[in-house]
């Protein structure tokens, strides 16, 4: 039935919308009372107002493409509480996500209100459900932001005008390391395993492709990280570091990096990690050397933080990487400070 009311590419009002999907006539992000749907909606003119752009991502993996989307909140730091939260846990609630786009007003302008282009279903990432970034919020302060990464689940609409524009050049900027524990974040657990178990997502009528979502233990890794890294800045704080996160942007592309720590009084960049699987510990090396390359002056320490002592051969590993292990044993922080 909606794909025959609507398809990507469609230009609706939100009285137009509201009569298919339900919802409400404002706000970014509005669950329907009377459907299995979330309604996103996006504004590229007023997203550049606080420094951010949703949109397509030139980038695309082995899952193929994602739409970055800013969560819901103009003032401080956004929460997973809400509306936010609603996305995060859609698939557990059995809801679709389905985005659009402001592109214009009815009759020109003369009666304010909005026309949006409809760009498609999606779902979000299982193995990276979003990202936190620091931008400006309405008072012009830096806070954080969560960004859900969108995969398509059906056919939708790649316009020109929805990719977030390239950086001309790379550009590296400090930005406070101010913590980044969301009461809401902290507090996530997984939902009981009968809600939990991986789902599948209706597509669009006649698609034929399906999009299986797992659940979101990739949040209650995001949450030890968070913590982990909130108490070591605290640490370092309380040693009278200076301490910041480095933002980067690579010319030609259009994501945007955020390192963990930075601490200038030692100049050491730090990857934390909430976990001491293998895996998290390679990705923690790769991701200190793909950071340094783009960091001037070259970080003196590559160091990586972990919430407790990994064993023999993976503390070997780091080593052999030239870089420095910390973790965390009860009130210190072994391998602390740093050395030459």
């Amino acid at each position: 039935m909606t794909s025959v009311q609507i398809k990507p590419g469609d230009v609706r009002t939100r009285a137009e919308l509201k009569a298919i999907f339900g919802g409400g006539p404002q706000g970014g992000i509005i669950p329907s009372r009377t459907t299995d749907n979330i309604l996103l909606f996006s504004d590229h003119e007023s997203a550049k107002d606080f420094g951010y752009q949703d949109g397509w991502l030139v980038e695309e993996d082995k899952s193929g493409p994602i739409f970055e989307y800013t969560g819901q909140g103009t003032l401080g730091d956004q929460t997973l509480s809400g509306n936010n939260g609603s996305v995060l846990h859609h698939v557990e609630d059995g809801r679709a996500l389905r985005l659009f786009i402001a592109v214009g007003y009815v009759g020109g302008g003369t009666t304010g209100a909005r026309t949006h282009r409809y760009v498609g279903e999606f779902t979000l990432d299982a193995d990276e459900p979003f990202v936190m970034r620091q931008v400006l919020d309405s008072a012009q302060k830096m806070r954080w932001v969560y960004v859900f990464r969108l995969r398509p689940v059906a056919g939708v609409e790649q316009a020109p005008e929805d990719f977030v524009p390239v950086a001309p050049e790379t550009v590296t900027t400090k930005v406070p390391a101010t913590p980044i524990t969301d009461p809401a974040l902290v507090s996530f657990e997984l939902k009981p395993a009968e809600a939990t178990t991986s789902q599948t997502i209706k597509p669009e009528a006649n698609s034929g492709r399906k999009i299986t979502r797992k659940p979101t233990e990739a949040v209650e890794v995001k949450r030890r990280e968070a913590e982990l890294s909130d108490r070591f800045l605290a640490f370092l704080t309380e040693q009278g570091h200076s301490v910041d996160r480095i933002k980067i942007r690579v010319e030609g592309l259009n994501s945007t990096f955020f390192t963990d720590l930075f601490d200038s009084t030692d100049n050491a960049l730090y990857e934390i990690k909430g976990n001491i699987s293998r895996n998290a510990i390679r990705m923690a090396i790769g991701q200190l050397i793909d950071y340094r390359r783009h960091i001037t002056p070259k970080p003196d320490h590559l160091v990586v933080l972990l919430p407790e002592c990994p064993d023999h051969d993976l503390c070997d590993l780091v080593e052999a990487g030239g870089m420095t292990l910390i973790y965390e044993d009860g009130d210190k922080f072994v391998g602390w400070p740093v050395t030459s």
